[in-house]
């Protein structure tokens, strides 16, 4: 039977791109966001292969690759700037049109808004609070929180793209988010600093006991996103207080604050968490409702995408009749067990290698930075490297049992 309305809770990137995806197949979406605006902070910025595919569908990929960058690679070094490994992403084919992207995400979401504009079938809703959610056989609804009142909407089908705090997970299976908290205490950072003059690649993970950090590219204009590690369990104030001396302790040159300017600051803890299931009858969960990891990697966010593009892929088995509503039960299923073996494993990996070794020894010890090296060598493996985490790929097609 076809789909005539869902409706998406939050209106984030995530929303954003279900949204523009259903609303293209003439599908009416009402998306809800609690917020009175688009989220303006930068968050993630790295979209893996699977994630700029996605974004293709959803025709917004050409306006990403013009407005952001596309890094050549990663390096893994130690604190004094010493090369350890890298990974390069300039071995894939000039004509691989899924390279991988980096666009900071109050960027993407702003250019994601501006084309569900232009669908007549999509319908932005912002200031609606979703407090309740509810279903029966034949559809599923949410009462919201207005500017004029208390409303129920009604669809065929209710998606919980609204984060990491989801109503939606919530009203499903109750305020606990299983998982954890790391110990670790994450200041990430939006800042203009030469990096470039100490040989530093577009990405760079700086390998240490207590002074590892990030250091990204995410504009054409040279912002770096500078993520590194702090004391856990002070105030934001305190990290602000904090962060001049930390930095002249680990950033290369070691700077003083009239050598940098930045942009954007935030503290936040590191979460491995996943939510039991990812659909329930006409409700389903998808991104950081669905799951949470730490961002070295950026397997939280291309994972997230590419939860949306598999559930609209369900959703549109349904619509055409190719597929009974059991396939929802499939993507969860999918995306549940992608979580579990890959993007929690992985990021945890990905974590402990920055500070859980001797960074002199590290290139000797650590059997990724070895295959690494072999990649510099071997084309193919170097090439596999780059795609690596098409893992997060699944073809949802495979499940449509009718008229195929």
């Amino acid at each position: 039977m076809a789909i005539k309305k869902v409706i998406v809770v939050g209106a984030g990137p995530s929303g954003l791109i279900l949204g523009l995806l259903l609303a293209k197949q003439g599908i009416e979406v009402e998306l809800l966001d609690a917020g009175a605006e688009l989220d303006d902070q930068p968050r993630a910025a790295h979209y893996a292969s699977p994630a700029a595919y996605e974004l293709e569908r959803a025709g917004v990929l050409d306006d990403v690759k013009a407005s952001g960058i596309m890094p050549k690679g990663f390096a893994w070094r130690q604190m004094d700037t010493t090369f350890i490994a890298g990974l390069n992403l300039d071995v894939l084919p000039d004509d691989y049109p899924y390279k991988m992207q980096v666009l900071p995400l109050d960027r993407l979401g702003k250019l994601l808004y501006e084309h569900i504009q232009r669908q007549p079938t999509a319908h932005v809703k912002w200031s609606h609070r979703v407090i309740k959610i509810g279903q029966d056989e034949g559809k599923a609804w949410v009462d919201i929180e207005t500017p004029n009142g208390t409303v129920r909407s009604e669809g065929d089908y209710v998606i919980g793209c609204d984060g990491a705090s989801s109503t939606v997970r919530r009203e499903l299976f109750g305020a606990e988010y299983p998982g954890e908290t790391l110990n670790a205490q994450i200041i990430a950072t939006n800042v203009y600093y030469d990096f470039e003059r100490y040989g530093y690649w577009d990405s760079n993970f700086i390998v240490h006991p207590t002074n590892w950090y990030m250091a990204a590219r995410i504009t054409q204009d040279g912002l770096y996103r500078v993520s590194y590690g702090d004391i856990p369990g002070l105030a934001k104030e305190e990290y602000t207080a904090r962060q001049p001396r930390r930095w002249e302790e680990i950033l290369p040159g070691n700077p003083k604050p009239d050598q940098y300017k930045i942009v954007n600051m935030n503290p936040y803890k590191l979460q491995q968490r996943c939510a039991p299931s990812f659909r329930v009858g006409r409700i389903a969960l998808a991104a950081d409702a669905a799951h949470l990891c730490n961002p070295f990697g950026g397997l939280g966010l291309t994972g997230g995408i590419v939860d949306v593009g598999n559930l609209f892929d369900a959703l549109m088995g349904i619509h055409k009749g190719l597929a009974d509503d059991d396939i929802l039960e499939k993507y969860a299923e999918v995306r549940k067990r992608m979580w579990e073996e890959v993007i929690d494993p992985m990021s945890r990996e990905n974590f402990r290698r920055l500070h859980d070794q001797d960074p002199e020894k590290a290139r000797e010890n650590d059997d990724f930075f070895q295959a690494l090296i072999k990649s510099e060598t071997d084309g193919e493996l170097a090439k596999e490297f780059a795609l690596g985490l098409n893992v997060l790929q699944h073809d949802m097609t495979q499940y449509y049992t009718k008229g195929v």
